[in-house]
């Protein structure tokens, strides 16, 4: 099954560039665009999706009205959806149009078919194993060094992920997301720096309307030392993963990791039954700046207040938020 869902370089190299995997996983969004009817007529739709921007002074929130995300947005993800549906990111579950190439060992880069980036990938893993970051970090850093032309995502599996029982990473096209424009700006004026090596920094960010840490560090070592005791420090209940979103770059020879602590995983207005109800699964994607509305209603009426609401809700509490700062704060890189 795994030979039968790999593209050969010889079939890939009539559709572009192949000699990083940079290159190859954005000739692959060609392949499969030119090759598999439904991402052709996702990709081709997205040129066309409408957007609105709401300012907020030093950021903003794009929001983006992409009905092909509403299988996403509004997935079930209990125990008893998940246990009764095939899993669609296992090789033997995929359309027969739909193949992609190997990463490493673990790993097949896939496009996304329902996109909300340019060129947008899934990542999952080959084995059918549950999505939880610990203990693949490292995985996220290598691809986000590899793949220089994307930004990395991860969502945790009940923080937006629409394939919880089966782990997996994100990609999508560097220069969207609004915080990879604010991020400097953010960490100058707005953040107070948790720790600061010189080789590594960690600082944490409130006036955001969601809070998070970034983590920014030329070595891999460092940068999957830091996390770890971060991780180690954030709530969890029941032996499940921490709630978290993260993103990840690299950029002139260091990554900047983005991650957002969060306190729960839908907002009270998914939850609504009259005509307040809002259509909205916050995730990495989300909490970098663009909010993702399927119906046409939602993004028509949404409001700044509504905006602020979403994301006040699903990030961390302030005072959890604080603790974990605290916590965080007795860092050092000799732990």
């Amino acid at each position: 099954m795994r030979d039968e869902k790999i593209i050969t370089v010889e079939e890939l190299s009539g559709y572009g560039q192949i000699n990083t995997l940079n290159e190859q996983a954005f000739t692959l969004v060609k392949q499969q665009r030119a090759t598999w009817n439904l991402a052709t007529t996702n990709y081709t739709a997205l040129g066309e999706v409408q957007t609105r921007t709401f300012d907020f002074g030093h950021f903003r929130i794009v929001a983006q009205h992409n009905p092909g995300r509403m299988r996403s947005s509004a997935a079930k993800t209990d125990a008893q959806s998940i246990k009764s549906r095939p899993c669609f990111l296992c090789l033997q579950n995929l359309p027969e149009e739909q193949k992609g190439i190997p990463y490493g060992k673990d790993y097949m880069v896939l496009a996304n078919p329902f996109p909300i980036f340019p060129y947008h990938l899934t990542i999952p893993h080959f084995s059918h194993i549950p999505q939880k970051i610990d203990g693949f970090f490292g995985d996220m850093l290598e691809l986000s060094r590899q793949l220089t032309g994307m930004v990395v995502f991860y969502n945790g599996p009940e923080c937006g992920a629409s394939a919880p029982d089966h782990f997996h990473f994100q990609a999508g096209s560097r220069g969207l997301l609004p915080i990879e424009s604010e991020i400097e700006l953010l960490e100058d004026r707005y953040a107070h720096t948790v720790f600061n090596s010189g080789s590594v920094i960690i600082f944490a960010v409130e006036q955001y309307l969601r809070r998070f840490v970034s983590i920014v560090a030329s070595s891999k070592d460092e940068i999957l030392h830091a996390f770890q005791y971060l991780y180690s420090l954030l709530p969890s209940a029941d032996g499940k993963e921490p709630m978290l979103n993260m993103l990840s770059y690299y950029d002139n020879n260091k990554w900047r990791v983005i991650l957002f602590p969060r306190g729960k995983q839908r907002p009270s207005h998914f939850f609504l039954t009259d005509d307040r109800q809002i259509i909205v699964g916050p995730a990495a994607v989300e909490l970098g700046g663009i909010l993702v509305l399927p119906r046409p209603e939602d993004f028509e009426l949404i409001t700044h207040q509504t905006v602020s609401e979403i994301y006040s809700e699903v990030t961390l509490p302030e005072d959890v938020f604080y603790q974990w700062i605290a916590a965080a704060g007795k860092y050092s890189l000799g732990i």
